[in-house]
């Protein structure tokens, strides 16, 4: 089975970065049914460390704007949900229950930077199924860096081993502010089969 030709342009060919946004809402079943693409894809050893929290309320949102480059204030302010794609640094001590026929904890715990690298590769992973799955469902995206990922933790992670790692804006974006796309590497540019 593949996607056919109009599945691959919804997901890569057709698909952009927005920054204005519709006002239309995104609901709490439609960020569950995203969650529930996002969790099933692969991570080393199904650790699955990606951890996301959608800010969607005006509170929440409040809380979010002190955290932004002034740049990213507006776009963010005005998306319907903001996902703070984050990294639990203890996934390790899940994988008895996500890995059950090895011992992989003892693959991660005591070393910190197998848990820094393993973590944080496989919690970007899981932000860009998050994107992936977003716009498989018909969800536009604005993944952006741009913020202070400390200012992010402390308002949003207090006490917990969860990190920021970027944000993406959820929502449906008004193409007609869209510019024209930028240019892309051709195959020989980027790539080699040996």
């Amino acid at each position: 089975m593949a996607l056919d030709q109009d599945g691959l342009d919804l997901l890569f060919q057709n698909a952009r970065t927005f920054s204005y946004w519709i006002d239309q809402p995104v609901s709490d079943e439609l960020l569950h049914q995203l969650y529930t693409q996002v969790r099933m894809p692969p991570t080393s050893a199904n650790c699955s460390p990606g951890r996301f929290v959608f800010v969607r309320s005006e509170a929440a949102k409040a809380r979010l704007k002190p955290c932004l480059d002034e740049g990213n204030v507006r776009q963010t302010m005005s998306a319907p949900v903001t996902a703070i794609v984050a990294t639990d640094f203890e996934f390790y001590e899940h994988l008895p229950r996500l890995y059950p026929h090895a011992d992989a904890r003892s693959w991660f715990a005591g070393m910190p930077e197998k848990i820094q690298s393993g973590g944080f590769r496989n919690g970007t992973l899981q932000g860009a199924y998050l994107i992936l799955a977003a716009r498989a469902l018909g969800l536009d995206c604005g993944p952006m860096s741009g913020f202070d990922n400390e200012k992010v933790d402390q308002e949003f992670f207090a006490g917990t081993p969860w990190k920021s790692n970027f944000l993406v804006n959820l929502g449906y974006g008004d193409r007609s502010r869209l510019h024209p796309r930028s240019p892309r590497f051709d195959f020989d540019d980027a790539c080699r089969i040996l």
